[in-house]
Formats: structure tokens, C-alpha cells, sequence
């Protein structure tokens, strides 16, 4: 069985590097898929409110017979549950679906800036924490100035900061500025919509690997935490399976060619989402 390294959190708890993302899976696909991963060796998991899979995933985190405290579970809160404290409910909704006790990771799903909201949301989310319904408190989706706004307003500083990033669409000021401030950047979709790059495929072929076996190693040696997702069993083993080889310093450089710059990707400095 695989076994996954993790990176330090800045609040001493510690999140895997490769773990199982669950959209747009539902209910049923989630528990099967869950049970699943964790046969093959996953530890990690990661949901969301608005995935509308979150029993599905209980289910196969408390069915698979692994201790609860060797698993990490994400979980996520969209602007439903912004402002005041209405996180409070919506991390009690999510327990009770999922039929936990905490979850190891929460994240505020969107800044969702025009709201003005996400500062008192993370406020809560400390709350959350210090009651113990969450291990580590994180965002979603935030630039540099939202991360700026909650350590000055709050002097809390997110454990993670999760974002669309693949090497197509690298995220260079996040993940600086995570560096610089000891917060994780865990990468969503970060396979997709790449893996059939000539470079991608011309070093998979030259390594003996997958495609996606190479964009992940990427993440990994970029120190950087990856959620792919797929409900394929053999495609859920070779995700995982990238700990027993090295990118070289020359593949790392081939893969930065394919970055599109600054403005690709979803925006998040926008409303609506």
C-alpha cells in the first residue's frame, strides 16, 4: 500500500499531499468511491456543502472500518452559510450528514467579496475551532488581498488556501504568498484539462508513467497538496502512485512553458460564485 507523505500545517496538524475530490459525485458514488480509495491507500478526502455528497462521503469514511483519527476529511461552506455566524449551522449541518464528530479541515468555499462577509465568516470558523468541531481552519479560491484582510482584521492566518492551479495555470502569486506566510496550497482540478499536452505526454513516455502521474508529481514536488478526482478504480491507484519517481530539474522546467499567464483560470476576486 501507498504511503502518503504530508506537509505541515501552520497550526501543528498535518494534511496529505494526495487526496480523493468528490465533485460532481453523488450520494451512492461518493460512499462507493470513498471505500474505494481507501483500500487502494487515500487518507484524505475532501467535500463540500454544496457537492451535495456529503452523507455519501460519511458514510464511506465510517464504513470502511479505518480509525477516524488516522482519515483527514475536508469539508466545505458557500456563501449560504457567510455572515455572522451562520457557519455555526452549516458545520453542524455537514457533521450530521456526514456522521462526524469534526472534521479535520474547513474551508470558506469562496471569498465572495461584493458580500463583505468573509471576515466575520472566518471569525466563526475560529469559534468552530476552538470548540473542537474542526481541526484546521482554511479558504477556498482567496487572493493574496482577502488573505490580507483576514490576518489584519482577524491575526488568524488560514492553515490552507485551496485553488484551481495545474502547471497551465500555475498560480505564482498564491503560492507565493502562502510560502511566505506558512499557508498550504492545496490545488483543485489539478489534472484537468492538460493531459493531453505533447509535453505532459512526451515526458510520461519518457518516464513510463501517465500523464496524469506526471502533472501530479508536479504538484508533489512543488510541495503542494492535489485532489484529483476520478471514480475509476484503476485510475484512483495510478493517481496515487507517484511517490516512486523523480521529476528532473529539466521536466519541471518543460512543464513551466505551459503556463497561460496571469488571467487564466477562474477569477476570484468577482461576486457570483
Amino acid at each position: 500500500m501507498t504511503s502518503i507523505p504530508s506537509l505541515a500545517l501552520n497550526d501543528g496538524h498535518s494534511i496529505p499531499q494526495i487526496g480523493l475530490g468528490t465533485w460532481p459525485l453523488d450520494d451512492d458514488e461518493a460512499e462507493r468511491t470513498v471505500l474505494t480509495a481507501f483500500e487502494l491507500g487515500y487518507r484524505h478526502v475532501d467535500t463540500a456543502r454544496r457537492y451535495g455528497n456529503e452523507a455519501g462521503v460519511g458514510r464511506g469514511v465510517t464504513s470502511s472500518g479505518i480509525p477516524r483519527e488516522d482519515v483527514f476529511v475536508t469539508t466545505k461552506l458557500d456563501g449560504e452559510f457567510q455572515g455572522g455566524d451562520k457557519a455555526v449551522d452549516g458545520l453542524r449541518g455537514s457533521l450530521e450528514l456526514m456522521g462526524l464528530d469534526y472534521v479535520d479541515l474547513l474551508l470558506i468555499h469562496w471569498p465572495l467579496p461584493a458580500r463583505e462577509e468573509y471576515v466575520s465568516t472566518w471569525r466563526t470558523f475560529a469559534k468552530l475551532r476552538d470548540q473542537g468541531l474542526v481541526r484546521s481552519i482554511g479558504v477556498s479560491n482567496f487572493l493574496p488581498a482577502h488573505l490580507d484582510r483576514l490576518k489584519a482584521e482577524t491575526g488568524i492566518v488560514p492553515a490552507v488556501n485551496q485553488i484551481q492551479l495545474t502547471p497551465a495555470i500555475p498560480r505564482h502569486a498564491q503560492r507565493a504568498y502562502g510560502l511566505e506566510h506558512g499557508i498550504v496550497t492545496e490545488s483543485w482540478s489539478p489534472i484537468k484539462g492538460i493531459l493531453d499536452e505533447s509535453i505532459i505526454v512526451g515526458i510520461a513516455e519518457e518516464l513510463d508513467v501517465t500523464p496524469a502521474q506526471v502533472v501530479l508529481r508536479w504538484h508533489v514536488q512543488n510541495k503542494l497538496v492535489a485532489i484529483p478526482k476520478s471514480a475509476d478504480r484503476g485510475r484512483l491507484a495510478s493517481n496515487l502512485d507517484v511517490f516512486g519517481f523523480e521529476l528532473s530539474t529539466e521536466q519541471m522546467g518543460l512543464l513551466t512553458e505551459l503556463d497561460q499567464g496571469p488571467d487564466a483560470g477562474v477569477d476570484s476576486s468577482v461576486d457570483g460564485h
